[in-house]
């Protein structure tokens, strides 16, 4: 890894050095969970703390409604954590005979997020649960200054989801969204935060809250019910990996899109990728074709794993089969794979690591942006919509049905190699996360870029037949060698629909200590002690 003292790409930024690391996308965030880590907590107090704040701190990624997933090293092994919900048990392809919603109550499914952190606290963290919401509670009861991306992206979401219920008088104050630098106070999500640190969650799934959340549903014509929130149950679900010279990335397995990141990479094992550098056309071009043809097979056989029932994820990760896969890329041309239309999304993901080696990759989503749109009066509760993960295509497997988990997006990676913990990251950003997993491992591991720097380098996107998003910042001479492969090249700045994601990364050097990286996309920070 390489640390140069005039960085190759624009940045405000340097990688940050400590002993304990935070990472997220917002610097009050950051110091939540830095304050868990001064008091005794570990590396899981101080996500958790992080990830709670979060909800309020960046209501156009996530909130106490969202679903969560994390991959955690505890010293010695490797965990995995399925914190997503499952759709109403009444939910039927009939039900959506016009097709999945994009807001409203019936794009709701199980909020998971919850009964992760009561997971994640149970099984290993060190201080009590009631302590990490003390930071997310100040900042609901006393109020926040937004901050400026998070402003601009509220303005963006206000102005399509004013009409959904709740939402305007919850994040509409005066009948607006507040700008970057106004202050936001939210009195309803700090009694609920209170309540749910009280009772364990309980509250949130078997009590009070959970039926607030089912009465109102109900009256707008949803079918959650209390019985649905009841059936929660966060899973321990290990992780999938796929190894590369030494290095192994470990993913969530499906309902999530990880595997396509891990499909990828072991498809650019068998090319000459390594020969090449980081902007060389030729390398953006195996790349890009791989991730394409990894998306492909995510958009036609992922699907929770009780119903991948004739491809399952040990299927698409044989070594054979990705090297055959491998040989569809022609090193000259570009090739419709017939790859899916990535979707942007509202995310947020964070990193946390101590002292004594203990690594957490944890991402909380509400999907698109704010999700349903739907906010639960009275509560500050507002909802993802997970619900259009589901397909109604006849026969496939995550055809939507009560009871189950559809494909989600959001993905936590880990890096580990020869077995040792290497890298806890994530890029925030809907379908842009397989994708962005593939750009950072690259970068820092086969390129030798430090965590800051691969944050920074311009970014890209696979979109819908031909179609590949850049950055304006991607060297010009590279693009032009590129279309005239047949890449079907658009740009984009990368605040221009915030379509590139943001990533959080901490990398533990050889010598014991962090490096955290935090992207400039975003409002956020690395730092440590």
């Amino acid at each position: 890894m390489q640390f140069p003292a005039v960085p190759p790409y624009a940045s405000r930024r340097s990688a940050v050095m400590a002993e304990n690391m935070v990472a997220t996308s917002h610097p009050l965030a950051t110091q939540a969970g830095l304050t868990m880590l001064a008091r005794g907590g570990n590396a899981v107090d101080a996500a958790l703390a992080t990830a709670i704040a979060l909800t309020m701190l960046e209501p156009t990624g996530n909130g106490i409604g969202s679903d969560g997933f994390a991959i955690l090293w505890d010293g010695s092994a490797l965990h995995g954590l399925n914190a997503s919900g499952r759709a109403p048990a009444a939910w039927t392809p009939e039900r959506f005979a016009g097709g999945m919603p994009e807001r409203g109550w019936d794009t709701v499914t199980v909020p998971g997020a919850v009964g992760g952190w009561v997971a994640l606290s149970d099984r290993f963290g060190r201080l009590p649960f009631d302590d990490l919401f003390e930071p997310a509670i100040r900042y609901a009861e006393h109020g926040f200054a937004v901050s400026p991306i998070i402003g601009k992206l509220w303005g963006i979401g206000a102005a399509d989801l004013a009409g959904q219920p709740g939402f305007r008088d919850h994040f509409m104050p005066g009948g607006r969204a507040p700008v970057a630098g106004e202050r936001f106070v939210n009195p309803d999500a700090a009694a609920t935060l209170r309540l749910i640190a009280q009772t364990k969650g309980e509250a949130f799934y078997r009590g009070a809250l959970a039926e607030r959340i089912a009465a109102d549903c109900a009256a707008h014509g949803g079918v959650l019910t209390a019985d649905d929130m009841a059936a929660n149950a966060p899973e321990w679900c290990g992780t999938i990996q796929k190894a590369f010279d030494g290095m192994e990335l470990h993913e969530i397995p499906p309902n999530g899109q990880g595997i396509a990141a891990c499909m990828a990479l072991g498809m650019l094992s068998h090319t000459p990728i390594r020969d090449l550098t980081p902007e060389d056309p030729r390398a953006l071009h195996l790349m890009w074709e791989a991730m394409k043809l990894a998306l492909r097979d995510a958009e036609a056989f992922v699907a929770e794993p009780a119903a991948m029932t004739d491809v399952q994820a040990a299927d698409l990760l044989d070594d054979g089969y990705l090297k055959g896969r491998a040989t569809l890329i022609d090193p000259q041309r570009a090739q419709d794979f017939g790859a899916g239309a990535p979707k942007r999304g509202g995310t947020v993901y964070l990193a946390a690591a101590d002292s004594n080696g203990m690594m957490v990759s944890y991402i909380q989503s509400n999907y698109a942006g704010f999700g349903s749109g739907v906010v639960v009066p009275g509560t500050g509760i507002h909802l993802q919509n997970r619900g259009l993960g589901f397909t109604l295509e006849p026969g496939h497997p995550n055809l939507v049905g009560g009871g189950k988990r559809p494909f989600h997006t959001i993905i936590p990676g880990f890096l580990t190699e020869n077995g040792a913990p290497r890298m806890a990251f994530g890029v925030m950003g809907g379908p842009m996360q397989a994708q962005g997993h593939l750009q950072m491992i690259l970068r820092t591991q086969v390129w030798g870029q430090d965590v800051q720097t691969a944050a920074d380098a311009p970014r890209w996107r696979v979109t819908e037949g031909l179609g590949v998003a850049c950055e304006t910042s991607m060297p010009q001479d590279a693009l032009d060698t590129l279309a005239t492969m047949g890449h079907a090249i658009t740009l984009e700045t990368p605040d221009s629909a915030f379509g590139f994601g943001g990533a959080q990364l901490i990398h533990r050097l050889d010598s014991g200590v962090y490096a955290g990286g935090s992207d400039p996309r975003k409002d956020g920070c690395a730092a440590g002690f």
